[in-house]
Formats: C-alpha cells, sequence, structure tokens
C-alpha cells in the first residue's frame, strides 16, 4: 500500500519525533515522502488502482538503461504525449509535474492572473507579489460564476485567468458550456484561459466534459493536466500544457530546461498507451469507492458534503464539533489517519472545512469511524 514502508528499508526517523503527536508535527510540514513514515494518507490524492505491475516490472526490467542514459528531450516528448491524447506535437509541452509549468504561468508569464479562491494554491503562490488577484467563490455552494468571475478578470486588466476543473479543494466541476463562454468573453479582452483538468478523469462523462478536443477552437486557451493524480505516479512527475496557441506554447516551452523530465517518466510515457484499458478501469473503480464514500460522510448529521466530481470529498464540519485542524490533529494522534484542513485556503470560515482523500472502501469506512470518534473530543491528553 501506498502508506505502508517495511521497517528494514525506513530512514533513521527517531531524532525526528518520539510520540505520535510529535510526529503529528513533523509530518503537517511536510510536502510528500510520507510513505516512509507508516501512516493512512487521505491527504494527497492518487488513484490506487493504477499503475498496474506490469508497468512496474517493465521500468524494473529496463532499471539500468533508464539509469545510465539521458532521457529525451521537449520534442520526442510532446510527440508521446500526443500519441496519448490524440493531438499535434507542437501544442504540447511536458513538464517535470503540473507544478513546473504552473511556477512558469504565474511566475515568469502573467503580468496579473485570476484565479477563484478557494483553489490550489499553487497558482497564487507561484506569482510575484501583486501579481495576482484571488476572486471568491459563491458562498457557501462554490460554484463558480463564470459571468462575474470574466467581468473581474476585464475590470483589473488579467492577462491570465485559472479555472481548476474540478476544483481543489471542493471538488466540485465547471460545466463545459460556462467554461466556453468565459473562453469566448476573455478572448476579446486577450486574456489567457488556463483550464486545470488534472482531476477530470474521475468525473463521470469526461470525454463531453474536457476542452481538450475543442482546443482548436479557442486561440486563447491552454489546458493543463497533472498526470500524476488520475495515473497514480506522483514520484514521477508528469504534467503537460495543451494549446493551440503557437505564440503561447513557444513561450512556455522556452522557460523549460533541456532535460526536465527523467527516463523512467520518459518510459512511462511511452507505454501508458498499451494500457488504456486498465487505466478507465481504475478509474471507474476510484469512482465506485468515491461514490460510497460520499453517501456515508452525507450520512452523518450536521455534516455538509458537497457531491464531489473528483477522487476527494469537501465536507463542512458540523458546527458543534471540532474545528478542522482540530479534528485533522486528532485523527492523526488517536487513529494514525491524516487528511487535510482548509486553514491554508482563502474561504469564510476556513477552520470549518476539511478535505479527504478516497481511497478503498475498507479505508474509507475505517476512516468515518474514526472521525465519528475524535469530532466532539474535548482536552483529551496528546499521545
Amino acid at each position: 500500500m501506498r502508506y505502508m514502508h517495511s521497517n528494514s528499508n525506513k530512514y533513521t526517523l527517531g531524532d525526528r519525533y518520539k510520540t505520535q503527536a510529535e510526529k503529528y508535527e513533523y509530518i503537517s510540514k511536510q510536502h510528500g515522502g510520507y510513505y516512509r513514515h507508516n501512516f493512512t494518507d487521505h491527504a494527497y490524492l492518487y488513484n490506487l488502482y493504477f499503475p498496474p505491475t506490469e508497468i512496474f516490472n517493465h521500468l524494473k526490467d529496463n532499471i539500468r538503461d533508464l539509469v545510465l542514459n539521458y532521457p529525451m528531450a521537449q520534442d520526442a516528448l510532446a510527440e508521446l504525449i500526443g500519441k496519448i491524447i490524440q493531438q499535434a506535437t507542437e501544442r504540447i509541452v511536458v513538464g517535470n509535474g503540473a507544478a513546473e509549468i504552473i511556477k512558469i504561468l504565474s511566475g515568469h508569464l502573467a503580468k496579473k492572473i485570476i484565479v477563484p479562491v478557494p483553489s490550489f494554491n499553487e497558482y497564487a503562490n507561484a506569482a510575484p507579489k501583486g501579481h495576482v488577484v484571488e476572486f471568491p467563490l459563491e458562498f457557501p455552494s462554490f460554484q463558480l460564476d463564470v459571468d462575474k468571475f470574466a467581468a473581474e478578470a476585464i475590470k483589473v486588466k488579467a492577462d491570465m485567468a485559472v479555472v481548476v476543473t474540478p476544483n481543489n479543494p471542493t471538488s466540485l466541476l465547471v460545466p463545459k458550456a460556462d467554461l466556453i463562454r468565459l473562453a469566448q468573453k476573455l478572448e476579446k479582452h486577450d486574456c489567457m484561459l488556463i483550464i486545470d483538468e488534472s482531476f477530470l478523469d474521475f468525473a463521470e462523462n469526461k470525454a463531453q466534459i474536457s476542452l481538450e478536443q475543442d482546443i482548436d477552437k479557442y486561440p486563447k486557451l491552454a489546458i493543463l493536466k497533472s498526470m500524476s493524480k488520475a495515473y497514480g505516479i506522483c514520484g514521477l512527475r508528469i504534467g503537460y500544457l495543451l494549446t493551440a496557441n503557437p505564440e503561447f506554447a513557444a513561450a512556455v516551452r522556452d522557460k523549460v530546461h533541456i532535460w526536465n523530465i527523467n527516463g523512467f517518466a520518459e518510459e512511462f510515457i511511452r507505454v501508458l498507451p498499451l494500457y488504456k484499458k486498465e487505466f478507465e478501469t481504475s478509474c471507474e473503480r476510484v469512482k465506485s469507492d468515491r461514490d460510497a464514500f460520499y453517501k456515508k460522510l452525507s450520512a452523518i448529521d450536521g455534516m455538509t458534503v458537497f457531491k464531489p466530481d473528483a477522487n476527494y470529498i469537501f465536507c463542512r464540519l458540523p458546527d458543534a464539533a471540532l474545528s478542522g485542524p482540530e479534528v485533522t490533529k486528532r485523527l492523526f494522534i488517536d487513529h494514525n489517519i491524516y487528511i487535510k484542513d482548509s486553514v491554508g485556503k482563502t474561504l469564510p470560515d476556513a477552520d470549518r472545512y476539511i478535505r479527504i482523500a478516497s481511497r478503498t472502501e475498507a479505508e474509507n469506512n475505517k476512516l468515518i469511524e474514526a472521525l465519528m470518534d475524535v469530532m466532539y473530543l474535548k482536552n483529551k491528553q496528546d499521545g
């Protein structure tokens, strides 16, 4: 399992923490490497059912060549991605995870970027001070009003606008018709629209709601995709940007260094088309687990649970329950389960919200039992 790591292979962690409470304080400051610390990770957003064993075996069988040789550069990588998504090579820029491309978009290309909030923090964090405008989502529904968003983008003279769909942390989809209307409005004002579809593989009818196959209709549109989430390969770090705007593609590509993708990631992209059926099956399993999880979370008295379109669920805790940070801490200390609170997000009453990644049915059920156990705890001694 992703959260397990055998004792024989653990790095020495004895000087990091002595108690479960100290372990929580340590983990809460980390941004990965969770598998080394033996807890159940309901915080990061994985597809637990992909890649299949055959892909791991293939990488293992070719490990010598992958380690000893230079990987391919951008054009050849873009060609491989193009075969997967059926797009022309020149429209694609491949990144070391979507995070590399976000840094280029927010940190280097955008003069003023507008982002609906709450959302994935990296878009705002990567922008220079004073270059980002946060647009609050409709409260309490957290639905994006694209007409108001377009009006605000035009008002502040943004040259780049970002929409994450399904959104993180809310797990809510923005309808395709709304995105098309937004793209058309912004195009008239020379504002590039970035649509982040990183979690779209877990939504229903993804082929109908993605804008990838319509990309040539909208010259001021780019789609960003993190492959880590849907394909379960967070450690390989692969993402891509797709646009029919050659000048914009060239500007992004110019900021990517020559060997930004390692050989293991390259080989994964190369063999991925052989496992299309397995991938689709894995996404269906994720959705099935998530839907059952959503129903059980919704049955908790006083809990507001937003119907998810991705592989995680956004919840508002009951008013009488502990706060999000307190529940998150108690879950970890008492049950060795880690979730995300929303204190770092821009939204009203941020400390009342939590985001829970869906895992297997058994793990999801265990989390619900643990959540019920800790939500109303008061003044229990940390261990």
